[in-house]
């Protein structure tokens, strides 16, 4: 099963958020998903990101691959650059 992590789009018309879910990618954009990773808020100002670290980096390392505007999210994060530093979940190296 090839997992992404990519963006669930929630809210009402027009006033989009967003979640950040771990899901099989044959799944429709709204449909099944593993686990919520985090959430998006594009129209508030600033942006909101509001990401849990541990569980996208578990994510990750477990082979997850982000789409592009979650990887965006995942730098803002800073979930990305551990990651790419090869510092394990947890803390432990």
């Amino acid at each position: 099963m090839a997992v992404k992590l990519r963006l669930m789009r929630m809210g009402k018309k027009k006033q989009p958020t967003y979640r950040v879910v771990a899901a099989d990618s044959r799944s429709p954009r709204d449909g099944r998903f593993i686990e919520i990773v985090g959430t998006y808020e594009p129209r508030a100002e600033p942006s909101v990101v509001k990401i849990d670290n541990e569980k996208a980096l578990r994510w990750l390392a477990q082979g997850a691959q982000p789409t592009e505007t979650v990887q965006k999210l995942l730098q803002i994060s800073g979930a990305w650059d551990t990651f790419r530093s090869g510092v394990a979940p947890g803390g432990a190296a």
